[in-house]
């Protein structure tokens, strides 16, 4: 009989399948329905009893993401992401041991020995199931994981020896829970006694991240509240309020309460509800959970209707009270002892120095043990973050420059117009690829009067070369190759010694870059003045090949900016 029933289940919703998309034929075939047609290839619905792993959404389900994005930029509540999870995915089947045995649950009996009997009981409406030669025996309002012990009970009274008892709870009334207040999609949903909170929670889209509460979730029976959950007990200890629904139960989510808004150097960045009209800083400290490295906190908000501000360390703001709107930054403010030094290039040992903050250079490099037959100590160079930023900023100004003025630029004839829609294009390109280049932050510390003793900062790079006799040849020349260092060959013999020039080549200007880091402009008009020395690299630039004459200036301008900051040849194509 239940075989038929799913059978006639399936063969109905086919037939709803076909009204709905125009297919032709559906045939029952065992545990399958087989339906085709004109729209696709043969589909097959499965009829054979099997578990199901999610209730059919409900109309307002079906477009509707689970949880709804919080607004761009604002900080995310805790718990923004609780509902994104699996919580709907695999519903309960009431059998648990814990699950309180209702009216119209079935119950199935067996008794062998002295008595037999095997069958499947009702609870009734009084919570008894009625067992013949033994009677009405009370098991509603009992967990399951007591029902054998309740009816063995109930037959020994009757059958004193030589009688064994087996129950199995077969199955459970399905119930109807109705989701409300603060949630994406208010409505009744479907479910069993057993189903958890977040179970209908998730039915509902969750709650409403801009305007629901985590912390107040009300279970209500008529106007009784029989649960209350604090989601946050559930996040961060695993801590649920275990309720058995009834058909007609209501689950509310309160608005959101007041809460404080954490940033920086913490690991739980959100913002957090309270409780109550005020929360403790320590109680704060426990869910924001600031970064190791976090030693104050900024707090920002009113007070008595004026502007508040506090700067606090970790330590001061525990016993602090904190209010509805106050937003705390964790950041570390604290000057180290001893700062990290990293050496590269031709030296021996350690490459790292943990050193006192007020070091110098030559101090520091004192203790760098080098062959003095390979490393060349009088080209050290220094990169230094902060000289590559200013340098980044620097070169991305100049490009915003450009780009306006290729913008503003206007055209008199359809002519000029073209020839400046190409040279927009070549511009764009460049641009892109010019915002890609990282400086490279390098501090000259070495030259005719020797290093430099400069003080060092954190992450300072110190480099120290190898010792060279050939000279780089590389940007627009036809091969570019290292060429061996010839004290008495002038500019012009180290270019044809890597195939002369392209005829791409700026013939006006070049860059030098010396083993200690400098980058000098050079001028194939003097070139009498260029003094090649070994380990140097010679760098050709591209000419600019724009009709503009302001553009051609300002392009040339990057392209030099570019390759003094980078080392790099950026060509326009």
């Amino acid at each position: 009989m239940r075989r038929a029933a799913l059978v006639g289940i399936a063969v109905g919703c086919a037939a709803m399948l076909v009204s709905a998309t125009g297919l032709v034929e559906a045939q029952v075939v065992g545990d399958r329905v087989d339906i085709s047609g004109s729209r696709g290839a043969p589909r097959t619905i499965s009829t054979a009893p099997q578990r199901v792993a999610e209730p059919s959404a409900a109309p307002s389900e079906v477009d509707i993401p689970g949880q709804r994005p919080v607004a761009d930029g604002a900080t995310p509540p805790f718990g923004a992401n609780l509902f994104t999870g699996g919580f709907r995915a695999e519903r309960e089947d009431g059998l648990n041991p814990e699950y309180v045995v209702r009216p119209g649950d079935h119950v199935a009996v067996r008794l062998w020995g002295a008595t037999t009997f095997d069958g499947e009981l009702v609870v009734d409406a009084q919570g008894n199931v009625f067992l013949p030669d033994i009677g009405p025996i009370r098991v509603g309002g009992r967990p399951n994981a007591q029902l054998t012990d309740l009816i063995s009970a109930a037959v020994r009274r009757v059958f004193t020896d030589n009688v064994r008892v087996y129950t199995n709870l077969l199955g459970t009334q399905p119930v109807v829970v109705f989701v409300t207040g603060y949630v994406l999609r208010p409505g009744s949903y479907a479910g069993v006694a057993s189903d958890s909170l977040l179970y209908f929670l998730s039915r509902a889209g969750g709650v409403d991240p801009d305007r629901g509460s985590y912390r107040r979730v009300l279970v209500k029976r008529g106007k009784r509240v029989v649960a209350e959950a604090d989601l946050y007990r559930f996040l961060l200890r695993g801590e649920l309020p275990r309720v058995q629904f009834r058909d007609g139960d209501t689950v509310v989510v309160e608005s959101r309460g007041s809460t404080v808004e954490v940033t920086g150097q913490a690991r739980n960045a959100y913002l957090f509800e309270m409780r109550d009209a005020s929360l403790e800083g320590g109680d704060l400290l426990e869910l924001a959970r600031p970064s190791p490295d976090a030693t104050h906190a900024t707090v920002v908000g009113t007070r008595d209707g004026k502007p508040y501000a506090d700067y606090l360390t970790l330590s001061e703001l525990a016993p602090t009270r904190l209010l509805d709107g106050d937003q705390v930054t964790f950041e570390s403010d604290r000057h180290e002892e001893t700062i990290l030094v990293r050496i590269e290039g031709s030296h021996l040992g350690p490459s790292r120095f943990a050193v006192p903050r007020d070091t110098r250079l030559l101090s520091l490099l004192d203790h760098v043990e080098v062959n003095p037959a390979v490393a060349d100590v009088e080209s050290v160079s220094l990169r230094r973050a902060s000289i590559a930023a200013r340098q980044k900023q620097a070169l991305d100004d100049s490009l915003r420059r450009l780009e306006l003025a290729v913008l503003s630029a206007s055209s008199q004839t359809d002519e000029e117009a073209r020839i400046r829609g190409r040279d927009a294009e070549l511009i764009a390109s460049f641009v892109e690829r010019a915002r890609g280049l990282e400086p490279e932050g390098v501090l000259v510390v070495a030259g005719e009067r020797g290093v430099e003793d400069v003080h060092l900062q954190p992450g300072d790079v110190v480099t120290i070369p190898e010792r060279s006799n050939v000279v780089l040849v590389g940007g627009e020349v036809m091969i570019p190759q290292a060429v061996l260092y010839d004290p008495d060959r002038p500019l012009g013999g180290y270019i044809s010694g890597a195939g002369g020039l392209t005829d791409r080549a700026d013939t006006d200007r070049f860059i030098l870059v010396r083993r200690n880091g400098e980058v000098l402009p050079g001028d194939f008009g003097a070139e009498s003045t260029q003094r090649i020395r070994p380990g140097d690299e010679i760098i050709i630039l591209p000419k600019v090949p724009v009709k503009n004459l302001q553009l051609v200036s300002t392009i040339s301008q990057i392209v030099f900016q570019a390759a003094l900051a980078t080392a790099t040849v950026l060509g326009l194509d």
